[in-house]
């Protein structure tokens, strides 16, 4: 082989190698990019987790302060009185106070390990979604609404923090609805499917305008939906919200049981 023929054959080879390693770095720097870019969506939506907990944890306090005062308080308040008037000289009236005082406590008692269950949002993953949303929705009742589950298709268990968080957007819902709405009915239909579950939260409100939300203005009710949406994003969920002024509001979200963050993986909820 002729020395010219050598230095060809070097020059391609040496050149052949540095496409190689460009194409290595290059790469490697994809991969580094791909890796930094997941992590900080695992960052990110571990800090909304934290959010998360922290805001159910508050409103929980909310609801149980208020459960106290409302409920739990008026039913000893009855026990106390009947047990106050009660007279000894009257035996047949004796009898029934002491059954209803002891119905009383006994309601009050069960009220109480009910708000026990609530304390912490360790509950909702024990739960479930649909039953969290169940007891949710049981505590609403009391105060005088009208309320409604409807459920569909087949239960899918979706991973611990997803169900926190669609939880939460859930809730926070329903404290706008009883809040700001004036509605008498809220109706929560889950539909679920072979690769979703499609929740609404439906009431018969004054409606809502939504243009600060469309327009984007930095308001308060502009920026809490956002945040919702911001929510429903984390975890690759599909937020939307429509209202009929005079008929009420509806808020949808689509929740693929597909989880693209946990562990910076795809993973799969189990049935």
């Amino acid at each position: 082989m002729e020395t010219t023929e050598i230095r060809t054959l070097v020059i391609a080879l040496t050149g052949l190698f540095l496409l190689l390693g460009l194409f290595v770095l290059f790469f490697f720097s994809v991969y580094k990019k791909n890796q930094n870019k997941k992590e900080k969506q695992i960052d990110s939506l571990n800090k909304e987790l934290l959010q998360t907990q922290l805001e159910i944890q508050e409103q929980t306090l909310k609801t149980i302060s208020q459960e106290i005062h409302d409920n739990i308080g008026q039913v000893l308040s009855l026990a106390k009185l009947n047990l106050n008037t009660i007279d000894l000289s009257k035996q047949t009236e004796l009898e029934e106070k002491i059954t209803d005082s002891k119905n009383l406590v006994s309601k009050a008692i069960q009220d109480l390990r009910d708000l026990s269950k609530s304390l912490n949002t360790d509950n909702i993953a024990a739960m479930g979604l649909l039953r969290a949303l169940e007891y949710e929705l049981d505590m609403i009742r009391k105060t005088g609404f009208k309320t409604v589950l409807d459920v569909s298709g087949e239960m899918v268990k979706m991973e611990p923090q997803k169900e926190l968080i669609i939880f939460r957007i859930v809730q926070e819902t329903l404290n706008n609805i009883i809040k700001h709405a004036l509605a008498k009915n809220i109706n929560i239909t889950a539909a679920y499917s072979a690769d979703k579950l499609e929740l609404r939260v439906q009431d018969d409100g004054q409606g809502v305008d939504l243009t600060p939300l469309n327009e984007r203005r930095e308001d308060n009710f502009g920026q809490g939906i956002r945040n919702m949406h911001n929510r429903a994003t984390m975890i690759g969920a599909d937020f939307s919200m429509s209202s009929v002024l005079g008929k009420g509001t509806t808020v949808k979200l689509i929740i693929p049981y597909i989880n693209l963050y946990k562990n910076g993986k795809e993973s799969s909820a189990g049935r």
